[in-house]
């Protein structure tokens, strides 16, 4: 069963804190258990409803970051995230509550930072797919840029690894595979090595769904470690010669 036909349903019946949790129940009358409480780190709702979720008020956001909601966007947020036909209402219902809330898309990150503290695999996951959304219509704008960046720092992502992210979106034969790996061309190869194989571990597509990174979404981290993967053989070969 896709994830999104039982977006909203998974959560009746769970409590949920925090404005993730407020805006659900907005959306399903009041039908889970909800508090804007600043202490909003637990949630009791399944994994995978809760990654889609956070996704779903993220995108909504960001589609609004450079003032307009452009069409390319709102089919990409379909298409890109595998969301069928006949899903797209219950979807789109959480997509324009988010767009309509008077909340900036900063409390939501904080909640997705403190749900998911102990995997920031998964945090660097949200702010891969958020690129993938932004690049819809053919360019990342300056305020998109921004509000990635933004988010990801309060992801507690650090600056090498937000550039690390960004690298790895471009194609094998364009992308500079120290950055991507986070090193230095100046590093050791043990040292880069170490680094791949934690990257390669922390991120392989298995991993993270089972830490709650729906199937539907999954394909671009598959992508994101063939960039891993290209990024370290590149330097294997260099190192080489």
């Amino acid at each position: 069963m896709s994830i999104w036909g039982s977006l909203i349903g998974g959560f009746i019946g769970f409590s949920f804190a925090g404005p993730i949790g407020a805006l659900i129940g907005s959306v399903v009358g009041g039908k889970i258990s909800s508090t804007r409480r600043s202490s909003f780190q637990h949630s009791f709702a399944p994994p995978q409803q809760v990654f889609a979720i956070a996704l779903i008020i993220l995108t909504a956001k960001l589609a609004k970051a450079d003032g307009q909601v452009s069409k390319e966007e709102l089919i990409a947020v379909k298409n890109k995230l595998k969301i069928p036909d006949h899903e797209i209402g219950q979807v789109g219902k959480i997509f324009n509550k988010a767009k309509e809330d008077s909340l900036g898309y900063e409390p939501y990150a904080q909640q997705i930072a403190q749900i998911y503290r102990n995997n920031p695999a998964v945090l660097d996951e949200v702010i891969n797919i958020l690129f993938y959304i932004a690049e819809a219509d053919g360019k990342v704008s300056d305020s998109e840029i921004t509000m990635i960046r933004n988010i990801a720092g309060i992801f507690g992502i650090s600056q090498n690894q937000f550039e690390g992210i960004r690298e790895s979106r471009k194609d094998s034969d364009k992308l500079n595979p120290y950055i991507v790996l986070g090193c230095s061309s100046n590093d050791d190869f043990v040292t880069i090595r170490k680094k791949y194989l934690k990257l390669s571990k922390e991120h392989h597509p298995d991993v993270l769904m089972n830490k709650g990174v729906p199937p539907e979404v999954i394909e671009e981290s598959k992508k994101k470690m063939r960039s891993i993967n290209s990024a370290f053989d590149q330097i294997e070969k260099m190192k080489s010669k």
